[in-house]
Formats: C-alpha cells, structure tokens, sequence
C-alpha cells in the first residue's frame, strides 16, 4: 500500500508511512518493500489515526469538485473509449424486468407534480416522503422476491445533511428546521447508523438534466461514492473485498440515474498535506467510474413507472447494493426471469383472441363447436355471441355424461375400475361448464357414492377458458390431494382421493404410449374420484343456526390446519366450496386452485376472497381463515351485496371491519364466533402465523365439549355407481 506523504514531485523530505517505517515519498525502494493490501482495514492504531485524519481532511465538496471536474468532463464528453461505461448492460437489465414481471410493487404516496422553488419546505418535505415510499416499497419488493417472503427488511432508511453529519428522519429534521438541508437518503443495516453502516446512498437533487448527468452532480455523487468506501475500510467491515464498489443513486422528482464506484484503495497514496489531490489521482487512475443516462422515473401524475429504464437502473443499484451486504440471493434474477417465458404464454392463452370456423358446418354442428384459436389473427377483434354459445363451449370440450351410463377409468394405481352414473349435479355457483358427475362406485357386496369430477380433453384446453377451469377441478385438485395423501395428511374436514386416472373408450383404441391418446374424443380425459359425498353450503334455504355456524367454522379451521401443515392454503373459500356431509359436519372441498408455492394465484372472488388477495392477487398467511370469516357470516344471514368491482369490495371490507358490523352480526349467534372475527381482525393483511390449535381448542369445546380438533365435511360432486372392477386388487381405502 503506497501511503506516503507526498506534497510534490521534487519533495524529499521523510514522512510516516502506513506501516510505521520512515521513507522518501518518492523512493522507488521504499515503495517496493510496502506490502499491498488487499483490503484497506487498518491494521494498527498508528494506520487507524493516520486514515481517520485523512478522512477528515476530505469533507469539503467544493474542493473535491474543483480536483475532479475537469476528469469527470474529460470523460463525460469525450467519445472515445474513455468515456464513462454504463453500470448495466442492457442484456442484464432485460433479464432483471423479466425477473421482476410477477412482483407488484405498491405506491402509496405520488411524488408532487407542479413546478415550485426549492425552498418551499412544504412541498420539499411531500418529495421526500414520496421519495422514502418509492424507496421502501422497492427495496422491500426486492427482499421478498429475492431474499426472503417472509423475514422483515433488514435495513433502515435515515436521512443525513452531509458527510460525518448525523442521520435524520423526515420529521426529526422537520422540527429542528433542517429538512432544507437533507442531501439525500441511504439504507443502513442499523436504526442508530454511522456512515460504516452504509448500504446505499441515494442523492436527491433538484431539476436534474434530462439528458445526463451533469459533471457536478457526477463529483458529488463520487464524493458519497467514497466516502462510504472510505468508511466501510476503516471500521474494518467483512464485505469489503480487494476491490469494493458501491452505488450511488441521483433522484429529483422526476428523472433518476446511477453512479458506480469500486476500486482497490489499497493503492491509495495518503497525502495529509493535500488529500483533494491524492484522492483524485486515485478515482483517475485506479477506481472504476461508471455512469447511467438519466430517464424517467415519475410520471407527469406524480406515479412511478416501475417497468421503465430509470426505476429499473435505481432498483438494480439497490438490488446489487442489498447482495453485497446480505450475500447472494437465493433466487437469482436468471432463475426468475426463466419463468418469462411460461408467464407470456400463460397470459396468451388469458389473452388471446378468437374467431369462429363456420365453413361446412351445419347449424347444430356450429352451436357445439369449440372456439378454435388462429394463428394467422389479421389484427381484427370479431364481435361473437357469447350468450348464446357460452353452455355449447362446455358441452363440446368434456365428456356429456347421462344418467345410467357406463364410465371405464384407467388407474395406475388400482387399475381399471368401471363406474356407473347416478345423477349429474351442477355446482351450484352458476358456473354451467362445472357439472359435477355423482357415481357409485364398489363391488357386488357393497356400493360407495363417490363424487366423480371429468375434466376436459388435454388437446381442447387451449381453446377455451371454460376448459382451464376444468384442470383446476380434475388435474390441479388430484395433485393437490395426492401431495396430501402422499404425505399423510388426513381429515375428516377434507375430501379423500379415491381413484384417479383417464378414460377408457370403447372400441379400438390405437394410442402410442400409456400416456399417449387416439383419435377418439374421450380417450385420454383425466378423470377424479373422491369422497365423501354432501350437499353444497350454497344450496342451504335459510340462515344457519348457532350450533350449525360454529360447527360449520370449527371444520373448515380444522380442514384449514391441517392442509397448513404442508404450508398448503385453499385460496377459494365460499360457499359452493364447502359441503355438508350426513347433516354431521362439513367438509372443505375444491382444493384445484390450492396455492402452493409463492407463484401460485388464488382464484378470486369478490364476495369472500381476502383483501390481502383481492388488492395484491396473492395470499398472506390469514387469507383463508379471512375469507372462513365471511362465508360463516354469509351463512348466517349477514348483508352480503354483489360487488362489481375490486375497489368496491375493499370498500366493503373496509367499512365492515371499522364498524365492527361482522363481530356485531356474529356475536348476536354466538360469543365464540365474534371471538374469533376479532381474532382475524387482528392478524388479517399481516405475516403472522395463524394459530389453529388454539382456535379449534375452542370451537371444539363449544360444539362437542371436546378439545378435539377434528373437523367434520360436506362435498358437492356426481353420484357414479361402480359396477365391475377389471384389474387391480389392493384395497387401500377404496373398494374399487
């Protein structure tokens, strides 16, 4: 480390070095024997009190812009290949908005719009919060999304005036009367930070150039840059590495850029007597400068415009900023952005427009055919008449089953087993395309009502959304209660899977492969067997009695807990969703839109879904035992009016919650119910865990005296009698 005291050239008078030794600055001996270091942490006190004095020399920002100015001009203009690189490369930006296409990031304050002078403190103090609510929802975006969904953001975001000065929160600084004078903010890892503690700065400047940066606001940020390099070397901090870098982000209330700065400050030569100077030649010759262009960040509303250049460029500073102090993500951007790809098709097929075929086709033939998607689409939306073919989409993509009719099922478990229908039921939701088909299922000495689910053909999901409804029901509800099954989670509040497999048609069947199909429409159509078997809640004429309430709560808690136990939530709670079972108990059932990772949607529903859901399209912790609270208050005769609109019912949620109208409405059935909903009030929207055991403790002993927590259930489904088993002899809890 080269650290002598070096007032000029021609100067050779003696001066302390770095580890202690009197040398020539300008002897070529003396420098060789100093050894480099790769990490500029002081290694004694004498090095310690020599870098403190440095730094402290180097607080004057107007000195520091006149030593470094001309470079930074050099460099900004010139268009050769010293001009300044920009920190990202486009590649890597693209990859970072593909990663960041599934997060919602929220903005709750708009950044003021209308021109005004900087020193109206009024609206000085409006930017300053829109700039902390910008930054805190970006940088906890990008925790939870990289980091960790669930553990809080370890950062604190202060406010200081200038370097070595003490950090302030906007209204601290606005009762001392210095809120004029904040330069900027920046994340510490401590609430009670030192400028060691630094993660990154962000520099907030008025009436930035639309076009660059200007050479001044560059010197300032390499100032900061420094500063907090300086800084994390001297307290000695693990993540500075041999060469250290760190970002500084400029903001006004419009447009944003960044700085980047790194480099080896072991080659820093110390210069007390000139440290402007010093510190200068070091960012010339041996930091690495890089500079972003400026780009919009706020719109003329005063919104954020997250998926643009600018907020990309600060997010992806801060996003480098979090790993260098945290470590490395443990969902790296590429892993993320992988799913780019599966995302666009998915909102393809949400998306995509359609036109009808109606060459050489007779009339009947056209009321039941399918909505073939084109892909030769010429850029005209075609008008179709949706109420008129709405029930033909259903009927012509799924098998359309009749009272009496045989149904062979190819299990790999159990072989092939044949059902008989029973009884076509519909769900009761007014969804036409969800018939639920009963049957009967079991051999000659004893018959069991199953409730039996057929989806769609694999080749007609694509046309049409009806059919996506029908995976959810048959193929995303047999993995969900297989992952159950699998692992040993049992209730009586939830649905057991009996069978599961594909249809077997009569006549020749030329399929390559067992997962292959012919030409025939059924073959290959997944099928789903469960139990047990009960009317929908829906279904039910009147409101529920006390008993009926509690029992019904107690269930679907129970049904609840145990699915949690995977960390497996419902996300579809409501009415069509819950059966009654023998009039004994009830049952959770419908467990197709389960959600089960973190990129899972739960279906949404304007009367029962959570607010947490409705307003992020994602689930919290409490989101089921929410939407538990508002089915048992439907149930029981609350005012429950259609919505026509996600805003209009958050509204409602809202005016309900601060008016206490659902404890008030539940309290006049039961104590233990109101109990509860003030408990989901509590805990609704936020991260805590939901504490099952001790609520189905209670329910428990109001419905049975017991502090079982057994649930009990109810489906809703289609009565299939099984006449004849083929293949297949195991009975593991299943006759067929």
């Amino acid at each position: 480390m080269r650290a002598g005291i070096q007032k000029n050239d021609t100067d050779s008078s003696p001066g302390t070095s770095l580890d202690g030794s009197f040398r020539k600055s300008g002897s070529a001996s003396a420098r060789s024997k100093s050894r480099p270091s790769s990490k500029f942490v002081p290694t004694s006190k004498t090095v310690h009190k020599l870098l403190k004095e440095y730094s402290v020399k180097l607080l004057d920002l107007n000195i520091f812009t006149e030593h470094l100015q001309d470079w930074v001009m050099e460099n900004l203009y010139s268009e050769g290949p010293r001009n300044f690189a920009s920190p990202f490369s486009l590649d890597e930006l693209r990859t970072f908005d593909f990663a960041l296409e599934g997060v919602l990031f929220q903005q709750l304050i708009r950044m003021p719009c209308p021109p005004h002078h900087p020193s109206d403190n009024n609206l000085k103090e409006d930017e300053f919060h829109a700039l902390e609510d910008f930054l805190h929802t970006a940088a906890q975006g990008l925790w939870q999304t990289f980091w960790h969904k669930n553990k809080p953001l370890p950062f604190f975001l202060s406010y200081p005036r200038y370097i070595g000065s003490k950090f302030y929160t906007i209204e601290k600084a606005k009762s001392r009367g210095r809120l004029g004078g904040l330069c900027g903010a920046a994340w510490t890892s401590k609430s009670k930070a030192r400028w060691d503690d630094v993660v990154e700065f962000v520099l907030f400047k008025q009436n930035l150039d639309e076009n660059a940066l200007s050479p001044k606001v560059i010197c300032e940020a390499l100032f900061y840059g420094v500063h907090m390099l300086f800084s994390r070397s001297l307290s000695g901090c693990k993540s500075v590495e041999e060469t250290d870098y760190v970002f500084v982000s400029i903001l006004d209330s419009k447009y944003g850029g960044v700085v980047r700065i790194g480099g080896d400050l072991g080659k820093l030569e110390v210069d007390l007597s000139d440290p402007y100077t010093s510190m200068a030649e070091w960012i010339a010759r041996h930091a690495d400068v890089s500079v972003s262009c400026v780009d919009r960040i706020w719109n003329g509303m005063g919104n954020v415009n997250w998926g643009d250049l600018g907020t990309l460029q600060v997010l992806l500073a801060m996003y480098y900023s979090i790993a260098r102090w945290c470590g490395p993500a443990r969902k790296s951007m590429d892993s993320l952005a992988e799913h780019h790809s599966l995302r666009l098709e998915k909102r393809r097929m949400e998306t995509q427009l359609v036109e009808y075929e109606n060459e050489n086709k007779n009339e009947n033939e056209n009321e039941n055919a399918l909505v073939p998607y084109s892909s030769n689409y010429n850029g005209e939306i075609v008008e179709v008449e949706y109420e008129n073919n709405r029930d033909s989409k259903s009927k012509g993509a799924r098998l359309s089953l009749v009272r009496g009719e045989m149904l062979v099922v190819e299990d790999r478990n159990e072989g092939l087993t044949s059902f008989r229908v029973e009884e076509v039921v519909n769900d009761g939701g007014g969804n036409s395309n969800f018939s639920y088909i009963a049957a009967v299922a079991g051999d000659s000495c004893a018959a069991e009502v199953l409730n039996l689910f057929v989806g769609a053909h694999s080749s007609r999901l694509e046309p049409s959304w009806e059919d996506m409804n029908l995976w959810y029901q048959v193929q995303r509800q047999t993995k969900v209660l297989n992952i159950l099954k699998e692992n040993g989670v049992s209730s009586k509040c939830l649905p057991e899977i009996i069978a599961s497999g594909r249809v077997v048609h009569a006549g020749p069947c030329d399929k390559k492969g067992p997962n292959g199909v012919c030409d025939h429409p059924w073959c290959g159509t997944p099928v789903l067997a469960t139990r047990p078997v009960g009317d929908p809640v829906s279904s039910v004429v009147g409101p529920f009695s006390s008993d009926e309430a509690t029992r019904l709560c107690r269930d679907c808690l129970a049904g609840l807990r145990s699915a949690k136990t995977l960390n497996i939530l419902h996300g579809d709670i409501r009415p069509e969703n819950v059966i009654r079972v023998d009039e004994s108990g009830f049952v959770l059932v419908s467990w197709g839109r389960a959600v089960l990772e973190d990129r899972d949607s739960p279906s949404l529903n304007l009367r029962f879904s959570s607010a947490h859901a409705l307003q992020h399209g994602k689930l919290c912790p409490s989101s089921d035992i929410e939407s538990l609270v508002y089915l048992v208050y439907f149930v029981v005769g609350g005012s429950m009016k259609e919505q026509d609109s996600i805003e209009s019912a958050l509204r409602w949620r809202r005016r309900c919650w601060e008016k206490r109208a659902i404890q008030r409405k539940l309290g006049q059935v039961s104590p233990i119910l109101k109990a509860f909903a003030d408990y989901v009030d509590s805990v609704c929207g936020t991260t805590y865990a939901v504490d099952y055991d001790a609520w189905l403790r209670r329910l428990n002993r109001a419905v049975d005296g017991s502090d079982d927590g057994r649930g009990k259930m109810v489906e809703e489904g289609v009565r299939v009698m099984c006449v004849a088993e083929s293949s297949g002899t195991s009975g593991g809890g299943n006759s067929l």
